[in-house]
């Protein structure tokens, strides 16, 4: 009896790059529920479990970095055309067209300066600093849904673990500061640890009201309950209340101006990285960028739909990860609009407005979340 033929089964390497072609053209159907089980079924028939799962973490990291570099130097380049649009100038227009190309000569400027390490420096703690700063920017980006299906994965607690991870950016603010042995570097993480501690309780209890009204912690599940209408106006008067609140109180933990006093260059020099130079002098900036565009990925996925397009906009059929870029982009500008804007406040300023105002408010609002739900007002 003749043996039936062996199917044949395409090599791993051309399983992987047709997926991957599909997920170029195609994100969300390319995808089933996130890019870990799809790339599992792919690889699974030709490598062992562990081999699986460590190709996985290479291709996450790999996709990550290139995300966070290209973003990176877009979000430079953006910040200076902002910055001159509202100064009336025209920033950077010499290297490259329009001054496109200007990200690029400061990469190469940084990667030319001398890497120097303070002499009574606690060198371990020292060195670690940089790597923390954007540890906790690709943890948060793990879990953030840039379409239906496109995430690294989506974690059922996803939005407590964005709340627990996010605060390991003051840890190496801290470590900056305290390992660098200088006065002004000291003063500067001290100054960040008062302010990202008070200004993570604001921003909880947003997020808080948002899991009570859309009754899921994971965001995912946050972004597929808005199809039928956007927090922003869902929730009624307390979804505007809860974005502001939101959106200042991000800006003010990711110590940006007007609340970027632990690097006010007037008072401490640089604040916590005076004694960084070169590429881990870029990592602290980096990271800054990144966390600004966490905020403000944060702020379109629990108010303004995520990848989820406006109602009477669907027919055009736009991919959801456009919708969701575009978002982010608008909080992107209102972030820099604030920068640009209003003066450096004084820490006392700083303090008054978390205790005083945005708390309180914070509160106010979740109880406005509350009796909204309970009256069935969804």
């Amino acid at each position: 009896m003749t043996p039936a033929p062996l199917p044949l089964v395409p090599p791993p390497a051309f399983r992987l790059g047709a997926f991957l072609w599909k997920l170029v053209l195609t994100p969300g159907a390319a995808l089933s529920g996130t890019v870990a089980p799809a790339l599992r079924a792919a690889l699974g028939p030709h490598l062992p479990p562990a081999g699986v799962e460590a190709v996985l973490a290479l291709l996450c990291f790999v996709a990550m970095s290139g995300f966070v570099t290209v973003t990176a130097l877009v979000l430079t380049l953006a910040e200076r055309k902002v910055a001159a649009f509202f100064q009336n100038r025209k920033g950077p227009n010499r290297v490259g067209p329009w001054g496109l190309l200007q990200p690029i000569a400061d990469v190469v400027k940084l990667l030319q300066k001398e890497d120097t390490v303070p002499r009574a420096a606690d060198r371990p703690v020292f060195l670690l600093a940089p790597f923390m700063a954007m540890a906790a920017t690709y943890m948060v980006l793990a879990v953030l849904p840039f379409d239906r299906g496109l995430a690294v994965t989506d974690l059922d607690l996803g939005v407590l673990y964005i709340t627990a991870v996010s605060g390991l950016g003051v840890l190496s603010i801290l470590m900056a500061g305290w390992a660098s042995a200088n006065k002004y570097s000291l003063l500067g993480g001290l100054r960040s640890a008062a302010q990202i501690v008070s200004y993570e309780l604001s921003p909880a209890l947003v997020v808080l009201s948002v899991v009570l009204f859309s009754g899921t912690l994971s965001v995912q599940g946050i972004v597929e309950r808005q199809a039928a209408g956007w927090n922003l106006w869902a929730m009624g008067p307390m979804g505007v209340v809860g974005m502001l609140i939101y959106l200042t109180a991000g800006t003010a933990e990711i110590n940006r101006a007007p609340f970027d006093l632990p690097e006010a260059e007037s008072e401490l020099t640089a604040g916590y990285h005076t004694e960084y130079s070169g590429m881990r002098f870029s990592m602290f900036q980096l990271a800054e960028f990144m966390n600004m565009f966490v905020v403000a990925a944060l702020t379109a996925t629990l108010f303004l739909g995520g990848w989820q397009p406006l109602g009477p906009l669907a027919a055009l059929h736009i991919p959801g990860y456009l919708w969701f870029f575009g978002k982010s982009g608008a909080m992107v500008f209102v972030i820099m609009w604030f920068r640009w804007t209003f003066p450096r406040v004084r820490v006392d300023q700083l303090m008054t407005l978390e205790w005083k105002i945005l708390l309180p408010l914070s509160f106010l609002n979740l109880i406005g979340v509350a009796l909204w739900t309970a009256l069935g007002m969804k």
